[in-house]
C-alpha cells in the first residue's frame, strides 16, 4: 500500500523537480532517512549487533545535521557503547545528550544501566528517579529499576529447609530391621 502510495507521487516529484530545475533552483528529494549511517547504525542496535551498531553511528555523526542528529546519534552510542561493555565511553555520550537536553528520558534509563554496570548505584538510583518524572508509568524504568532493585536489595529467602535426614530417622531403615512391626 505504502508503494502504491509513492508510486502516485513520484511523478509528481519528477515534475516539481523539473520546475525547479527550470527555475534555476536545485531540487532537493529525500527519500528515505537524510543520514543513511545513523538510521542504518539504530537498526544495527535495534537488531543486537552493536559492534556494527557502534562503528555505522559513529560515521553517522561525522556527516549529522543539526543538534537534532547529533543528539541522535550520541544517545544510540550511549545505548551501543554498553552493549559492548565499554561503559565509561557509554558514559561519555550520555552525559552529551543529558548536557543538550535535560529531559531526555530514554537517556535517563540508559544512563542508569550504565550506572548499574559501573556499581554507582546511588547514581542509578537517581537517574530512574529523574527518568521517572519525565515519564511516569515507563516500563521501560519499570524494569531497570528491577535491575537496580535486585542488585541493591536482593531476596533473600526467610526460611532454610534443610531436608537432610540422619539414617536412624528414615523410615526406609525401620521396615528392613523388622523392627516395624
Amino acid at each position: 500500500m505504502r508503494q502504491l502510495k509513492l508510486g502516485i507521487f513520484l511523478p509528481a516529484i519528477a515534475m516539481m523537480a523539473s520546475a525547479a530545475a527550470v527555475s534555476s533552483e536545485d531540487p532537493k528529494i529525500v527519500v528515505g532517512p537524510r543520514n543513511i549511517y545513523l538510521a542504518d547504525g539504530a537498526n544495527a542496535l535495534n537488531a543486537r549487533n552493536a559492534k556494527e551498531g557502534v562503528r555505522l553511528t559513529l560515521l553517522g555523526l561525522e556527516t549529522a545535521q543539526g543538534p537534532r542528529e547529533k543528539m541522535i546519534g550520541h544517545a544510540n552510542l550511549c545505548a551501543g557503547y554498553l552493549l559492548v561493555d565499554q561503559p565509561k565511553l557509554a558514559l561519555e555520550h550520555c552525559n552529551w545528550v543529558l548536557d543538550v537536553d535535560p529531559m531526555h528520558w530514554r537517556t535517563y534509563n540508559n544512563r542508569a544501566l550504565v550506572y548499574l554496570r559501573l556499581e554507582r548505584f546511588d547514581e542509578a538510583e537517581a537517574d530512574i528517579r529523574k527518568g521517572q518524572t519525565i515519564r511516569p508509568g515507563s516500563e521501560k524504568l519499570k524494569i531497570v529499576k528491577g535491575m537496580y532493585l535486585d542488585e541493591t536489595q536482593p531476596v533473600v529467602p526467610r526460611i532454610e529447609i534443610d531436608e537432610r535426614r540422619s539414617v536412624e530417622e528414615s523410615p526406609d531403615t525401620a521396615a528392613e530391621d523388622g523392627s516395624g512391626d
